[in-house]
């Protein structure tokens, strides 16, 4: 932990908020002294207080140690660029169309890698009055399913969260013509999230 580079990150970030020092000190029950003391770089905030830190500036915890705030990169926002992150423990699902940290459950997630769909994963389509009907041929126990299915075009992301014991069925609505324009995608809990499409 770099003291010069933290303390710049907490002047910069209280001055995003329109904190006084005086202020800042208050809710972390602390004295002004010291935040200054940081903003200064002659010191770190204790361990206890990153918590409160964050939360106050909400930003990751992580970042303030490392005393710095990397921006996106401005082409980030492409859907071409989408990337899908679901945390082992809870099946929470997370996805973004540029880089970022993302944790859950305490633990810091990787983007999943997409595979090609296989004889064991695949999918049947289906065009039933305005919507896309998706039949995935796999099981659904509690321990071996398909934990979502989504497909992203150009402009947008449709996805829909299936949980065990339930039909791994699926109705999209047609918005842009034929399914080959876009990328169809499911997640497996034991093998990953698997792609169809261009």
């Amino acid at each position: 932990m770099n003291p010069e580079r933290v303390g710049s990150l907490i002047l910069q970030l209280r001055k995003e908020k329109n904190m006084t020092q005086k202020q800042l000190s208050s809710l972390l029950n602390i004295s002004d002294k010291t935040v200054s003391k940081w903003e200064r770089g002659l010191g770190c905030p204790d361990i206890s207080l990153l918590n409160d830190i964050s939360k106050i500036f909400n930003v990751n915890i992580e970042k303030i140690l490392l005393g710095d705030l990397q921006e996106s990169d401005i082409n980030g926002g492409n859907m071409k660029r989408i990337k899908f992150y679901a945390c082992p423990n809870c099946g929470n699902i997370i996805n973004s169309t540029g880089d970022g940290d993302f944790s859950c459950c305490g633990r810091k997630l990787e983007a999943l890698v997409p595979k090609t769909m296989d004889e064991k994963h695949n999918i049947n389509i289906e065009e039933i009055e305005n919507d896309y009907y998706i039949e995935i041929n796999h099981e659904m126990t509690k321990e071996h399913y398909i934990s979502f299915v989504a497909y992203v075009t150009y402009d947008r992301l449709l996805l829909i969260k299936l949980y065990p014991e339930q039909s791994p069925t699926v109705r999209f609505p047609r918005l842009c013509g034929k399914f080959e324009r876009g990328k169809f995608y499911i997640y497996c809990n034991q093998h990953g999230l698997l792609i169809k499409g261009k």
